[in-house]
């Protein structure tokens, strides 16, 4: 007597789902970067004392911080509540400016022995916003089905 075989098979993950997974693992290897980041020698030393690269640690400092982290951080959200239109063009924007910004922070580091591990992130990141790119490029939104007009019922208003 044979048993019956029973088989995996993969469902379809909407893109919005997609995109918000790639929004989820960007944040976290963003994070991770940074938090990693302490270990270096004096990092912490020039926190304490009010220094983060090479800007002091002001109000306006963690305002810009913070605002420039939310971003990204909304994306995870706004991937899976924005309607499909504004959704592909919210993704694909926010993507094309984070990744002059992972550059960006790239730039401070190349001269300094921790070069690869910035360098090993910075394209970790690139690599995901390629492919929130490329998920919101070639996604196309299936169009509504048309409703169909209920029939009047005679002497109904």
């Amino acid at each position: 007597m044979s048993t019956p075989t029973s088989t995996i098979e993969a469902q379809p993950i909407p893109v919005q789902a997609k995109l918000a997974a790639g929004w989820t693992s960007f944040m976290f290897l963003y994070v991770y970067v940074d938090i990693l980041a302490f270990y270096k020698p004096g990092v912490v030393d020039d926190i304490l004392v009010g220094k983060v690269w090479e800007f002091d640690v002001t109000p306006t400092w963690a305002i810009t911080a913070l605002s420039l982290l939310a971003v990204p951080i909304l994306m995870i959200t706004l991937s899976v509540t924005l309607p499909a239109r504004w959704n592909r063009v919210a993704n694909l924007a926010v993507a094309a400016v984070q990744g002059p910004f992972a550059l960006f922070n790239l730039a401070g580091a190349m001269g300094e022995s921790w070069r690869f591990f910035y360098v090993l992130g910075v394209v970790l990141e690139l690599a995901l916003l390629a492919l929130i790119v490329r998920l919101a490029w070639t996604w196309r939104p299936t169009p509504q089905t048309a409703a169909v007009p209920t029939p009047r019922v005679a002497g109904a208003r």
